[in-house]
């Protein structure tokens, strides 16, 4: 066993998760201070705007510290844990292991590193490891670190991203008094200071005169304010605020980048979908493994994408060029408990019923546990959206950006219908398509909806393709 002389601390920091993402949220930690770990075990999992990600640990050892709470969000690059581990490496060797999480390769420990003691305790609200890179670790003197204006002083703080809000707004972390332990300055400190500052600047009078030696606690009741306070009525609504942040906050960006950028229009017909639900109970009366609505909806998809390639493209609007993709990566809604999520069925064209059915399944349990890989949901080109589940007809859907088309398809029910030429009763679905015009027109979005709509119709013009 090493002696504590032969043992030093090496920083493992929030990894590059790729798809040029910048920030992660640490959803749950999965060791605690004190635990032994072991080379690539994972140690947290984070939320990306991507998707859940189980972060490993290069390093074996004993844990520190840890940097952050649940719920916490932080930068690339931030401080995660440190693990005390053995003897140093000969120079010149790495103590990781050298494995890669997408994109993200282990590197030499800073040379010099101020070691955490493991007897303290530390659920290291040392996250105050600030934008320098330095660490607050749980000893009495604090590190040394560099304020929002440039000075040094110990200025413990939970997160750099806490440390970046105060620098932004151009506030003095050295006047706070943080309400954390040990006077730890948290988001709630910073954000409480600037909205004070603000309704602060808003209630006192502009003056030509300098207030020399006047501060904001010794102003008077009696301060005359330059305008009439705005009436009740203008005031802002109290309510709960949800940040938009993860997933929910990447959807949001998502949708809001495609009503910018995508001059987008929206075609719908109805359909009698009886002889389509016919023919999927006939596959499934024949034996072998259930065929889904969903995968026959997509067989029928990739048969018409390969008739009207045009909505399986992308705009590249730096060349000005539409670009035509030869593979199919069919993308679909799936609603979670963390908000909706576009998981991707890699190749769909290349799949048959069967394949579809399974793949749908596997990514549709993943995407509710959490566990969707980042080439899970990324590399789409076209969108099926089943809003059928939940109970309504039609919708205008948003085409997921960068694509050029999402089909939507209402639930299907029982409708009167006039059926060779006589009234009856008939299963009946509503198909839209939102299509980017820029890549196509009307006529070719109307060509491939009424192309989707005989295949359900009449499933016999399918095997035409097939």
């Amino acid at each position: 066993m090493a002696h504590a002389s032969d043992m030093h601390s090496l920083e493992f920091r929030l990894p590059d998760l790729g798809e040029g993402l910048t920030e992660a949220e640490i959803v749950r930690w999965l060791v605690e201070v004190g635990d032994l770990v072991a080379v690539d075990q994972p140690v947290v999992e984070v939320e990306t705007a991507k998707a859940m990600v189980e972060v490993p640990c290069p390093y074996g050892g004993v844990v520190t510290a840890r940097f952050g709470d649940e719920g916490t969000e932080l930068p690339v690059g931030a401080p995660l844990i440190t693990v005390a581990v053995g003897a140093s490496a000969p120079a010149g060797e790495t103590e990781g292991s050298g494995n890669v999480l997408v994109g993200y390769g282990t590197s030499q420990a800073p040379a010099r590193r101020r070691r955490v003691r493991p007897e303290q305790p530390t659920q290291a609200v040392a996250a105050a490891g600030a934008a320098n890179g330095r660490v607050r670790t749980p000893d009495a003197d604090h590190d040394r670190v560099t304020t929002a204006d440039g000075a040094d002083g110990p200025v413990p703080v939970i997160s750099p991203l806490v440390r970046r809000l105060a620098r932004e707004n151009g506030l003095d972390l050295r006047e706070l008094t943080g309400s954390g332990p040990d006077g730890l300055i948290l988001r709630a400190d910073v954000e409480y200071a600037l909205r004070a500052a603000a309704a602060h600047t808003r209630t006192t009078a502009p003056s030509a005169e300098p207030h020399t030696g006047v501060t904001p606690a010794a102003a008077t009741p009696t301060a005359v304010p330059a305008s009439p306070p705005a009436p009740t009525g203008t005031t802002a609504p109290t309510g709960t605020r949800v940040p938009l942040k993860g997933i929910r906050g990447a959807v949001a960006d998502k949708l809001s980048r495609s009503r910018r950028e995508i001059p987008d229009a929206t075609c719908w017909v109805d359909a009698d979908a009886t002889e389509f639900m016919r023919a999927r109970a006939a596959m499934n009366a024949a034996g072998g493994p259930k065929i889904s609505v969903l995968a026959l909806l997509a067989r029928i998809c990739t048969a018409a994408l390969a008739r009207y390639p045009e909505l399986n493209s992308t705009v590249d609007t730096q060349a000005r060029e539409v670009v035509r993709l030869d593979q199919v990566h069919l993308g679909f809604a799936a609603q979670t408990e963390r908000g909706l999520v576009v998981p991707v069925v890699r190749d769909a064209h290349t799949r048959d019923a069967e394949a579809l059915t399974a793949e749908f399944a596997r990514l549709t349990e993943a995407a509710r546990a959490g566990t969707l890989a980042l080439t899970d949901v990324t590399g789409g080109t076209f969108t099926l959206n089943n809003y059928g589940v939940f109970g309504v007809d039609g919708s205008t859907p948003i085409i997921n950006h960068p694509e050029a088309a999402m089909l939507g398809v209402g639930r299907i029910v029982p409708k009167p219908w006039v059926h060779e030429g006589e009234l009856a009763v008939r299963q009946v679905v509503q198909l839209s398509l939102t299509f980017d015009h820029r890549v196509c027109d009307g006529g070719t979005a109307g060509g491939f909806l009424r192309y989707v709509a005989d295949c359900m119709e009449q499933p016999a013009v399918l095997l035409r393709t097939l």
